[in-house]
């Protein structure tokens, strides 16, 4: 239940942002959550989810950016 409050909470925040913010958003929960997945198998699991965040948003950002540039052409 709380994942998908999780869920709806971050939808609802992230319906007025720009393509960019919103692929921030969602490439760092993504990250985050593989990173940990990656980190707990050698015992790093919050070190792996804060890596894992901060390269899905840097990737979300790129990803959505360039997604409404395609769009605005």
């Amino acid at each position: 239940m709380k994942k998908f409050a999780l869920i709806v909470l971050m939808a609802v925040a992230l319906a007025g942002c720009t393509g960019a913010q919103k692929g921030a958003g969602i490439g760092a929960v993504a990250g985050a959550g593989l990173g940990a997945i990656i980190g707990y198998q050698s015992g790093h699991a919050a070190q792996g989810a804060l890596i894992g965040g901060a390269l899905g948003a840097g990737g979300g950002a790129l990803a959505g950016d360039a997604m409404e540039d395609k769009e605005a052409k």
